[in-house]
């Protein structure tokens, strides 16, 4: 506002940016040696080295050289609780934000925060306030809710606690429904309890996407719970009943039935190495979804540790409640999670589109999870070594390693450190 009381509007033009000499890996195919071009926050055209040579840019564009990195769409993590010290237990709207920021430098473009059950008037406020932060995040973006619980089977837990279950009630659903201000978007469930199915048409109506876990469902409750709608899986093998040869029970079902998609953790340790040769001899790749469910001190500089209000330690390469030495949860990253299942026997595009375009599809997320051209520019850069060079949100830049400096115009080409 100036001296005379009137407005004045400054219009930020959003950057024409190239990133160049590099492998792209669309969600569809690799492709060598080639470039992406963004415009006005979306994918304008992928094209090879020579169109690039032969293009001609305007003064105000961008050139990246990224130096023989990877391009790919940015990681869409659909269950996690936090990172570097900031989680969806602490029930605060800043946490989350701060979660944002912090996952966009990992090559997390969108996430889906992950709650666990608590008693109903303090998971009524953490929903809202988790919420809150849709809309006003500086990094990756919150694409909606993810509850896990409270409609659990009690005997596979974990570290939750049993006080913070509820069997189905509609009314109760409709409270967290309303509280989310609509913007739950996927929970799991167990498909065994009393009144599923009534909780499962409920949630069809808007667009929930229900997971089977922390479940002890025998098969046949997993195939009433798909014709119910419920066709994903909670974190593959953990919490759930197991196979077993007279009765496939919930991890079975998952396995034999193509339809079912399943989320895996890839640390290497909530599932045995292994056990993804199985998964991918059973599995269509389409269905393979990699989370991390990373709790809240993935990645803290320093202890003590907390997730869910419990003190944890950081022990061969997951976190252990320090009352007891039971598992809590994952240290993972979705990069490292990458690189795993490239270790486990994924090609690298495969592994990819667990984390990418899988998600992206299964939740339906229209735009994302692929480079192509009229999707959004959600773009992770990494190394060989699988270290994240550069990351971009919506066309702007949100994370770059070593930056130099080159950010003005002038078709400035930078090369990536």
């Amino acid at each position: 506002m100036d001296m005379w009381g009137k407005l004045h509007y400054v219009i930020i033009m959003p950057e024409t940016i190239c990133l160049y000499n590099g492998t792209v890996l669309t969600g569809f195919a690799a492709m060598e040696d080639c470039a992406v071009l963004v415009e006005d926050g979306l994918v304008a055209d992928v094209f090879s080295h020579r169109r690039f040579d032969q293009k001609q840019f305007t003064p105000a564009a961008r050139l990246i050289d990224v130096g023989g990195a990877y391009i790919a769409p940015g990681f869409i993590d659909t269950h996690i609780h936090g990172y570097g010290g900031y989680g969806t237990d602490d029930a605060s709207t800043a946490s989350v934000l701060e979660m944002s920021r912090l996952l966009a430098t990992r090559g997390v473009t969108a996430f889906n925060p992950t709650l666990y059950p608590s008693p109903p008037g303090e998971m009524l406020d953490a929903v809202a306030r988790t919420a809150a932060a849709m809309g006003r995040e500086k990094g990756a973006r919150i694409m909606g809710l993810h509850l896990e619980g409270p409609f659990l089977s009690s005997s596979k837990l974990g570290v939750q606690k049993p006080e913070t279950l509820s069997p189905v009630d509609l009314s109760y659903m409709e409270k967290l429904w309303n509280a989310s201000g609509g913007h739950i978007v996927n929970m799991t469930v167990a498909p065994e309890i009393r009144k599923m199915r009534d909780l499962a048409l409920f949630c069809i109506k808007r667009g929930i996407i229900l997971q089977a876990g922390h479940t002890d469902a025998k098969y046949e409750n997993m195939v009433e719970g798909m014709q119910a709608g419920i066709l994903h899986a909670t974190h593959l093998f953990n919490a759930m009943s197991r196979l077993d040869h007279r009765d496939p029970n919930a991890a079975g079902a998952v396995l034999i039935h193509p339809e079912m998609s399943c989320e895996i953790i890839a640390d290497g340790f909530h599932v045995h190495p292994d056990l993804f040769k199985l998964l991918l001899r059973d599995k269509p790749v389409d269905r393979i979804i990699l989370v991390t469910d990373s709790l809240k001190p993935t990645e803290q500089d320093a202890p003590p540790f907390f997730a869910n209000g419990e003190e944890v330690v950081f022990q061969d390469g997951i976190f252990r409640r320090k009352s007891d030495g039971v598992i809590a949860g994952s240290a993972l990253t979705m990069i490292r999670g990458i690189k795993n299942l490239v270790k486990f026997g994924f090609s690298l595009d495969d592994a990819v589109k667990t984390g990418s375009f899988n998600p992206a599809n299964l939740m339906r997320y229209r735009g994302k999870g692929a480079i192509v051209p009229g999707y959004d520019a959600d773009l992770v850069v990494f190394d060989d070594q699988y270290a994240v060079r550069a990351v971009m949100v919506g066309g702007e830049i949100t994370y770059e390693a070593q930056p130099d400096g080159a950010h003005g115009a002038g078709n400035t080409v930078h090369a990536m450190a």
